[in-house]
């Protein structure tokens, strides 16, 4: 015997169809609909037919879709499923270095069961925090996942529920803690019946995926129920130890409670119940410290939040790059003011934007943000989805890792960065063709505001822009590879054997630099890192009892009671 039920206050008749045989639903209080049917269990297949109308569809809560998006959805019982990990623990955020990984590209395989491979290597490398990017199913053999549309379905291309409930156990056997990242701002175009059962879109916002997901509007307790359900479920029943959200300033609520700060609570409510610390991340582009910030001081109550402004101005002044929202970056001052402020725009004008943007980061810690060289966006979203160490030279990308490791924000690495991988990071998807056409097309013109050549775009659709992405892992111990990856270890040890370096203290976090000479000088507590971007040997005054605990070339030397830094190098001082 298996109860189905379903959120459809906009329907009239609803039925269940459970092999060959449809049973018409049971209207209850709130819009919700109900049936037991005899003989069904864990491992039916099923879907709903909406007022008598055929196909049958998917359930909007299903937690499996082996057919796809557009097909039978399968009844699980998580109960059932034997764990390992009773005594696991996630390490502190304050002390984390986090990976995020795309399972499809992760591997040549692309699966859940294949990245077990790697697990160990991440351990070793000195990871503490596997962060998946989304995992739900999206349509189509491969995608990056955020046009997912079953929520709480794992994408059975990649193993499904039982290869991601033994992927994130596999994870803590090694003591690598699990990050998932959840898209609540919208829905892909491909397989998204939810507005056929209920008011879970509105008219009155609009976004570039079209109607708002609805957060405010007649309904909107159900659909808020909905998303925040999908987040205990991953962090209950899958055991994730925490969540990213994707692009929470495309959240469009008013509410008295917001929509993060209901999720927040519910979360911590979980932790309660569980006995487990669980992480919540933010994506936002507004700059504004009031998503980190606890409710009890008007804040939602995340525990951090990526931040863009400090890898908008590395990465410009590593490459030179001012195209696109590039173009309010730039300077040794900008990159001086993140690493001490958090935010460049703080309450300033962004030309780019013309406007006023952010505010100040007062009385936060820096381990409320995360810092980056490189993610998937930052990657996937230039024209030919380039990484760093295809943008510059291996000197200017080991300042970039260097300074990632050194700051005082949580740091976060993109997969393969850490050995610069020869392979990029391009968006692909594989769409039905008329929408895939659509894709593309749209692509092209949105780079083409970049200035960026609309030939040069690799096609999403073509197979060859998702092979190419992959990792090749043969290349490690290869030239220039194995050297970038020692680099890497080095550091993170480095991080971890230096405690002012995990103290995320602002205060106590102090910038020198000039832009003329180009130098810029990063003090965390006895730690200094000396980055020299100019076109000449960088001479520094240093103390006698000064010595150099890693440096990223030959060059680097001490003479008496100077510190000789060559162009594109970085030094890295203890006493």
């Amino acid at each position: 015997m298996h109860r189905f039920r379903v959120w459809a206050p906009n329907v009239k008749t609803i039925g269940v169809r459970v092999e060959n045989t449809v049973h018409a639903m049971e209207k209850s209080s709130g819009g919700w609909w109900q049936k037991e049917v005899a003989g069904a269990n864990a491992g039916t297949d099923y879907a709903f037919i909406v007022d008598d109308s055929e196909p049958a569809i998917p359930d909007p809560r299903s937690a499996w879709q082996p057919h796809g998006v557009h097909g039978l959805s399968r009844a699980v019982d998580h109960a059932a499923h034997v764990w390992t990990d009773a005594e696991w623990q996630a390490p502190p955020l304050q002390s984390a270095i986090l990976y995020e990984l795309h399972i499809g590209t992760f591997t040549p395989e692309g699966t859940f069961t294949a990245a077990q491979s790697h697990l160990a290597y991440l351990k070793n490398l000195g990871v503490t925090h596997v962060e998946l990017m989304p995992v739900n199913a999206f349509p189509g053999e491969h995608g990056w996942g955020y046009d997912g549309v079953d929520l709480f379905a794992p994408y059975e291309v990649y193993g499904g529920p039982e290869g991601l409930k033994d992927f994130v156990n596999a994870c803590h056997d090694h003591g690598l803690a699990v990050l998932l990242d959840v898209v609540y701002n919208h829905l892909g175009p491909s397989g998204n019946y939810l507005g056929k059962f209920g008011p879970y879109f509105t008219h009155l916002h609009n976004t570039p995926w079209g109607d708002a997901v609805n957060l405010e509007d007649a309904g909107s307790h159900e659909v808020r129920r909905f998303f925040c359900d999908n987040a205990l479920m991953w962090l209950r029943d899958y055991h994730f130890d925490g969540l990213r959200l994707d692009a929470v300033h495309a959240y469009m609520d008013r509410s008295a409670i917001h929509f993060m700060e209901q999720l927040s609570t519910e979360v911590r409510a979980l932790e309660a119940e569980t006995g487990k610390h669980y992480t919540v991340i933010a994506e936002s582009d507004l700059n504004d410290p009031r998503f980190v910030r606890a409710p009890e001081a008007g804040g939602y109550g995340m525990d951090a939040q990526w931040s863009d402004d400090f890898h908008h101005s590395l990465v410009t002044v590593l490459t030179g790059d001012r195209s696109g929202y590039y173009s309010d970056f730039g300077s040794i001052a900008n990159l001086a003011k993140s690493l001490k402020s958090v935010f460049v725009y703080d309450g300033i004008y962004a030309p780019h934007r013309d406007r006023i943007h952010g505010r100040p980061v007062e009385g936060l810690p820096a381990w409320r943000f995360l810092g980056y060289s490189q993610n998937h966006d930052q990657v996937g979203n230039r024209a030919k989805g380039e990484r760093l160490c295809h943008l510059v030279d291996t000197g200017r990308a080991k300042i970039a890792a260097a300074l990632t490791l050194t700051a005082p924000f949580v740091p976060m690495l993109f997969q393969g960065e850490e050995w610069a991988g020869s392979s990029p990071f391009q968006y692909f998807t594989d769409h039905e063709a008329e929408l895939g056409k659509l894709v593309s097309e749209g692509r092209k013109r949105e780079f083409a505001a970049f200035g960026w050549n609309p030939d040069d775009i690799p096609n999403p659709q073509d197979e060859q822009t998702f092979l190419r992405s992959r990792l090749n892992w043969n290349e490690q111990s290869q030239p220039p590879h194995a050297e970038m990856l020692d680099w890497y270890r080095k550091l993170i040890a480095l991080r971890k054997s230096h405690p002012e370096l995990i103290n995320g203290s602002l205060e106590e976090t102090q910038v020198e630099y000039s832009e003329e000479e180009k130098w810029l000088v990063l003090h965390r507590g006895a730690i200094q890192v000396v980055v020299n971007l100019g076109s000449h040997l960088l001479e520094r005054k240093v103390s006698t009892a000064t010595r150099v605990l890693l440096a990223s070339d030959s060059a680097v030397r001490l003479e008496q009671a100077s510190l000789l830094v060559p162009q594109d190098a970085v030094a890295i001082l203890g006493d």
